[in-house]
């Protein structure tokens, strides 16, 4: 595969081409409101519903698009990643609609049950330490292997254009927004939302939102220079990475700014969408909301667009991420 470096330099263009070429693969998924959580908020909120897509979150998106540009060589060798979970699950299922066999190295902290469903949809899992030092190393015999083609879980200019059709979407279903949030781990889903945003309303503010305990966005964007992943500690578990070299500069450019959250807020905003609009989403869905909860007061009154990038939890999962939060507050 051609390094993102060897690929052409990304911008709307490639996005809208990417949104023709998986529309009939991937949903159209709605545009949900909630009149409670705009009352909590002091904003109108738009809820672009990707954990209702295939494989439960937005990167079937991305997946797609690069497994669909795979030249007919490429596609017989099959394709090989590294991802904690959502991007396991969705190049897994992408490559099966397409005859295509997928490899798939996992930390050993990953969710069991993204493991479980990376399996199901066909992956060859192999699993490896809870570093990414791990990860590549474990990569790299697969690809020797194999052969296969890397597709990057977020650093390559065709996932970057695959997730930024969530935001030519959103833009089709919502009002002018006067602000954008999406959460960022390595950058793909916010950097292709800062392009599409950007070309098609210039005037839109775009965010990011970030856990307290991955803050390596916020202060990459703060310094100017992109910065290395914190320990991989937050419940959001995928936004555990850092932010790619092809992510990075479109974020620094394109980004106003990134809101972190602290672990309890994203509890409390999880459970908001699970209790009060009845939208089943894992942390790493519900941090854009607990950044809108968080500068609310720069937000009131405003007209905001919110991605919500996965639902991959486990029903157990969630039991004891609640029952921890209980015995800390008890504490």
């Amino acid at each position: 595969m051609a390094s993102s470096s060897e690929l052409p330099a990304l911008d709307v263009n490639h996005c809208r081409e990417a949104h023709r070429r998986i529309a009939p693969y991937v949903h159209a998924t709605p545009v949900l409101t909630c009149a409670t959580l705009d009352a909590l908020a002091g904003a109108r909120l738009y809820f672009k519903a990707e954990h209702l897509q295939k494989s439960g979150s937005f990167k079937f998106r991305g997946a797609s698009n690069a497994i669909l540009t795979l030249s007919p060589e490429q596609a017989k060798r099959g394709v090989a990643t590294h991802s904690s979970g959502n991007h396991a699950q969705a190049l897994a299922l992408a490559a099966g609609l397409q005859n295509i066999s997928a490899h798939v190295v996992m930390p050993s902290d990953s969710s069991p049950a993204k493991i479980a469903a990376a399996k199901s949809y066909g992956a060859k899992i192999t699993i490896c330490q809870a570093t990414l030092e791990a990860r590549e190393s474990a990569l790299n015999e697969v690809l020797a292997q194999t052969g296969a083609t890397f597709i990057h879980p977020y650093d390559d200019p065709r996932i970057i254009a695959g997730q930024a059709t969530a935001f030519l979407e959103l833009r089709e279903q919502a009002p002018a927004l006067d602000v954008v949030i999406a959460p960022v781990g390595g950058g793909g889903l916010l950097s292709g939302t800062a392009i599409a945003a950007g070309a098609s309303q210039p005037t839109i503010r775009v965010w990011g939102a970030e856990p307290e305990l991955a803050g390596d966005a916020h202060q990459s964007l703060k310094t100017g220079v992109r910065q290395l992943p914190l320990p991989p500690i937050t419940l959001a578990d995928g936004l555990r990475t850092g932010l790619g070299v092809t992510t990075f500069p479109i974020i620094k450019q394109r980004v106003e700014r990134i809101v972190l959250v602290s672990e309890t807020e994203i509890l409390h905003a999880m459970q908001l969408l699970w209790e009060r609009a009845k939208f089943v989403v894992e942390p790493s869905g519900a941090v854009p909301l607990a950044a809108v909860l968080a500068a609310k007061s720069e937000l009131r009154g405003k007209t905001v667009g919110i991605i919500l990038s996965g639902g991959n939890v486990a029903t157990e999962e969630m039991i004891q991420m609640a029952w921890g939060e209980r015995e800390s507050v008890r504490a």
